[in-house]
Order: C-alpha cells, then sequence, then structure tokens
C-alpha cells in the first residue's frame, strides 16, 4: 500500500469554454490525453461519502488501482493506492480500515464515473514539478437511483513538496480568467448529491448539545480510522473525542433520558481506559526523549536513548495490538452504533426544547460547582489534584458545547478551564513518569551502565510537578473569578 498527500482545488468550466492559460505561474508540459474509468464503493446508505471519504476503483491513466483518499484538512486529502489486482470487491486491508464507518455492512458500487482527461505538468526552471493542471470531461452515474449527469472541471494538483502558495496564485489565475470554485469537493459529490454533513443548528439547548456529539462523533469515527493504522497522535485524538463525550453527557444529563445516556457514557468510560495505555506511552516515551534532547552531551553518560528504546518500542508495539483488538470487538461496535442513535435519533427530555442561551449556562454552572468542591478538598495529595483535573475538563467541554450559543464569556470560561486541565495534566504526567524514569535507572545500574543520567531526568520531573502544582493557583483564580462566571445564571 502507498499514500500519498493530495492538494488541490476544483473549478467548474463550461462545457465549450476556452482553458486558461497558467503559463506566468511556469513552465507547462503536455498534454496528456487519459480516459479513466472509476467505480465508487460505499455502503447503501452512503457512510462514507457523508465522512467526506472516497474508496473507488480506478482503471485506465497512470495511477489505476484502489484508492481510498481521507480528508485532512482544507484542499487536503491523504491517499491510500492499494494494486488493482482482478477482483471486483475492495481489498480487505482497506475495506479493514473503514470498519468503524461500516461496521461489517458490505461495501457496493455506488457510482460509475468515466473522465476524459487532458493534463499538464507545471514545471519550475529545472524542470522540477510543481503541480499538475487538469481539464477533466466528466460523465457519472448514480447507481443507485440511474441518474446521470455530464460536467467539466479542471483540477490544480500540487507535487509532493511544492508550496501551498502555488495554488492561491494558480486560483487568482483561474479567477481572472472567469472560473469559479467547484461546489463540491469531489466527484462523487456531485454524483450523490447533498448526502454529505449535518443540517443547520437550531436554537434549543438539545439541538447544540446534538450537534456538538455528532461532532465528536465524527471525530472519534476519523481517527479510528488513523489509529488503525498506527498514524502518530490518533489514538490520543479518539481518547480526546471519548472524554469530550463523556464529559457532555454527564454535564448535560438532565437533557436526555438518563438511563439511555448512563449506559452510553459506561461504555465510553471503557473505551478510554482501552486507550489510556497506548497514550500514557506515548506521552512518557515524547517527555523524556525532548528533556534528554535538551539536556548538554557532557550530562548524557551512558546508552540512554538506547534503554528508551528498549523499554518503550516493544511496549508501544503491544498497547497498539492491544488498541486494534479493542477496535475490532463487538462491544466497541455496538458502542458506535449506539453513537450512531444517539445523535440520529437523541432520547432528549422536555427541558432540551428551551432556548440555548437560557439553558445550557446552569448546567455549566453545576460542573463548576462540582469542581469547586473538590478545589476546596484538596489536601497536598496528587490524587486530588488528579480529581480537580477530572472535574475541570468537564467544566471545559461543557462551556464547549455552550460557546455557539453564549459566545465569548462561555469562550473564556472554557479557555480557563482549559488552563487548569492542562497545568494540572503537567503535575499528573510528572508523578506518573518518575516511578519509570526510576526503573530505568534501576535496570541501567544493573546491566553495568552509568545511571547519573536517569537520576537528573527524575529530579527535572519533580521539579516539573512541584512547578505545575505551583500554577495551579493562579490558573484556578482565574477560573473562579465571579466576573468570569457572571454568565452562569
Amino acid at each position: 500500500m502507498r499514500t500519498h498527500t493530495e492538494r488541490e482545488r476544483k473549478y467548474e468550466l463550461p462545457p465549450d469554454a476556452k482553458l486558461p492559460s497558467l503559463a506566468e505561474l511556469a513552465t507547462t508540459v503536455g498534454p496528456r490525453d487519459d480516459k479513466l474509468e472509476a467505480f465508487y464503493y460505499d455502503t447503501l446508505n452512503l457512510r462514507l461519502i457523508r465522512a467526506g471519504i472516497t474508496l473507488r476503483k480506478r482503471t485506465g491513466g497512470k495511477d489505476a488501482g484502489w484508492h481510498l483518499k481521507i480528508p485532512k484538512g482544507t484542499d487536503t486529502r491523504e491517499e491510500l493506492h492499494f494494486p488493482l489486482g482482478d477482483a471486483n470487491t475492495p481489498p480487505d486491508e482497506l475495506t479493514a480500515l473503514l470498519v468503524g464507518y461500516t461496521r461489517g455492512v458490505p461495501l457496493v458500487p455506488v457510482a460509475r464515473i468515466v473522465t476524459h482527461r487532458a493534463s499538464w505538468q507545471l514545471v519550475d526552471e529545472a524542470g522540477t514539478e510543481l503541480a499538475e493542471l487538469t481539464d477533466d470531461d466528466v460523465h457519472a452515474e448514480n447507481l443507485n437511483s440511474s441518474t446521470k449527469d455530464h460536467w467539466r472541471e479542471v483540477e490544480v494538483e500540487l507535487a509532493e513538496e511544492a508550496d501551498e502558495a502555488l495554488l492561491d496564485r494558480a486560483e487568482r489565475a483561474l479567477r481572472d480568467a472567469g472560473l469559479r470554485r467547484a461546489e463540491y469537493g469531489s466527484k462523487l459529490a456531485r454524483v450523490l448529491g447533498p448526502t454529505a454533513g449535518r443540517g443547520s443548528r437550531g436554537h434549543s439547548a438539545g439541538d447544540h448539545l446534538v450537534a456538538y456529539l455528532a461532532g465528536q462523533v465524527e471525530d472519534l469515527l476519523r481517527y479510528d480510522l488513523l489509529a488503525r493504522r498506527d498514524t502518530p497522535d490518533a489514538v490520543h485524538r479518539m481518547r480526546v473525542a471519548t472524554r469530550r463525550l463523556r464529559a457532555a453527557l454527564r454535564a448535560y444529563r438532565r437533557l436526555f433520558e438518563p438511563e439511555r445516556v448512563d449506559r452510553i457514557r459506561a461504555e465510553l468510560k471503557w473505551l478510554g481506559d482501552r486507550l489510556g495505555l497506548y497514550r500514557d506511552l506515548e506521552v512518557m516515551e515524547e517527555d523524556l526523549t525532548e528533556a534528554v534532547a535538551r539536556l548538554p552531551e557532557e550530562l548524557v553518560l551512558g546508552p540512554v536513548h538506547a534503554r528508551l528504546t528498549r523499554h518503550f518500542s516493544p511496549a508501544r508495539a503491544d498497547a497498539q495490538r492491544a488498541v486494534v483488538r479493542t477496535l475490532r470487538t463487538k462491544r466497541y461496535s455496538a458502542l458506535l452504533d449506539q453513537l450512531e442513535r444517539l445523535v440520529t435519533s437523541p432520547p432528549l427530555s422536555g427541558r432540551a426544547g428551551r432556548k440555548a442561551s437560557k439553558e445550557l449556562p446552569g448546567h455549566v454552572r453545576r460542573a463548576y460547582r462540582r469542581t469547586a468542591r473538590k478545589a476546596a478538598a484538596l489536601d497536598g495529595s496528587d490524587e486530588r489534584l488528579h480529581d480537580v483535573r477530572k472535574a475541570a475538563k468537564r467544566v471545559r467541554y461543557a462551556a464547549e458545547v455552550a460557546v455557539p450559543a453564549v459566545g465569548k464569556q462561555a469562550d473564556k470560561t472554557r479557555k480557563h478551564a482549559r488552563r487548569v486541565t492542562k497545568v494540572l495534566g503537567d503535575q499528573h504526567d510528572s508523578v506518573v513518569v518518575r516511578p519509570l524514569v526510576r526503573e530505568l535507572a534501576g535496570q541501567a545500574h544493573l546491566a553495568g551502565e552509568n545511571g547519573f543520567t536517569f537520576g537528573l531526568l527524575h529530579e527535572q520531573e519533580r521539579v516539573r510537578g512541584e512547578a505545575a502544582e505551583a500554577e495551579f493557583a493562579g490558573a484556578w483564580r482565574k477560573l473562579a473569578k465571579k466576573k468570569g462566571r457572571r454568565w452562569l445564571k
């Protein structure tokens, strides 16, 4: 399987219009003419395209094969290539990545698109490719409805190492020639119609809450796919989405039928715990590796880097396998089904129909008061500080739900709560990593190595933890200010 980052923009062009020249931007080489035929695969209810994902089998051209395209940001998608083969069903390697979306539902052809393409390479003075300009005459058929469409479009796709600014320069030239950006981000989206995305947010508390939850479910699924590929930070982002879902369901529990959401919260906790080991290892390895890199060379005594690698590499590999096993369980699949029903048929209570700007602040207030009680009960123990951190996260995410309805005041509370969780997160990370550093120091000693550097790292972590704990006081005062909490009526 090969991967490629696709950075492109599409433009609409009338059938009989002349293609504008981009010769002022670069030397053009071409054209090359190709006939491309692609069958696009999805579930019958189009779960992939709703998430902005496309899976196709393409023949013709220079990149024939199976292509899975995953959104990465504006104008950018990650494209996975797999050899064409003889089968008319997607390769197991690709379908395995999509289980979070499909949950075992078969992938079937939903569209056929035939493109007559003329393409030009844009190169610099040294002959290095900068971008590709394509003029596509497109004939498409929706295989579910048998409806057909025909249009013409222009694409500008950057080469792998090209400067992003070239897209903007090309756009100015094309707009000056009368072209406009295509309404749809992909040919498939145009063929299938307005299937992707959710409707506009309503004004009720329930509308705002469900929109927030739907966004977190989307994030969970997006990073599920990446976690199955062991993409850096994907497990962390999955865990963050899980936390946000749990926190919002707890803080706004009164807006739901409690029994339904309590079961989901319990399953989200199970998932968060299963993802936690990998994330903890990821954080500890990153912290210690960076700490060693910051030390002067004369203070790194012995094979410190090698010992860190010997500890973390197999541990992370085991944890990654455990994550993938979790994502393959029926229990996880059932949780995704529950979350889908939660946002498509939410079990809302009567008070969820109240105006969001009036209803949501009270729920944030309750989350804050819970946190304040825990802060008042601090006794210097790491456990109590960790409890405050978890409660402050609930305030942060509850305020996050309210931001679209309330505005700047809610956002300030969110930021102050985020600062509290960040500071206490640093303190907690320090507490967790110190026993490991002692363990590694002991292993180094038994192996006849110099343990000085590990002792130094342990002391640095102790100082980091104390500094974070001292910083907590100021962060908490900002969150606790009455002026900043006036909106919590």
